[in-house]
């Protein structure tokens, strides 16, 4: 039973990693499209796609019972739950920066807030649960039971 068990954590590992990679292609959350960036700020492409660094962290493991995915840059989180930070000394110093490099007047508009000023982040979900998510793991069960199914028989043949 613990193969079949390991062997449909594997397969969900693969094919739901496949599916949360695909989250960025469509800048969208399966078929819910990511909020866009904020008039003025210069770009191309996507907010989560400007290096593609985001993209490159996620990481995925099984456990014993699960399959778990995770990413180390710290920023994640917010975007993919959204939120509101705080802004910093530090962030300011960043905004001056990236306006001097840039020229683009929202990079200044954000250098020129005060500190402790509050900037909301929309949630742009790339990770978790969705109707599409549960359709892929029952898809892998049922044909990880079947093929099961058919071992055992072949193995009670006489």
């Amino acid at each position: 039973m613990t193969d079949l068990k390991r062997k449909i954590l594997n397969d969900l590992r693969v094919e739901l990693s496949d599916e949360f990679d695909r989250n960025f292609q469509r800048k969208a959350f399966f078929d819910k499209p990511w909020p866009p960036r904020r008039v003025g700020l210069q770009h191309r492409g996507s907010l989560l796609m400007q290096t593609g660094k985001l993209r490159r962290s996620i990481r995925c493991r099984v456990d014993a019972d699960s399959v778990v995915w995770e990413t180390s840059e710290r920023y994640a989180a917010i975007h993919n739950y959204g939120g509101t930070i705080t802004v910093t000394a530090k962030m300011k110093k960043y905004f001056w920066y990236k306006y001097n490099a840039t020229k683009d007047d929202a990079w200044k508009w954000m250098a020129l807030m005060k500190v402790g000023s509050r900037i909301t982040i929309p949630q742009r979900q790339f990770l978790g649960d969705h109707p599409q998510v549960r359709k892929r793991a029952e898809a892998v069960i049922q044909r990880n039971l079947q093929q099961a199914a058919q071992d055992l028989i072949r193995k009670l043949k006489p």
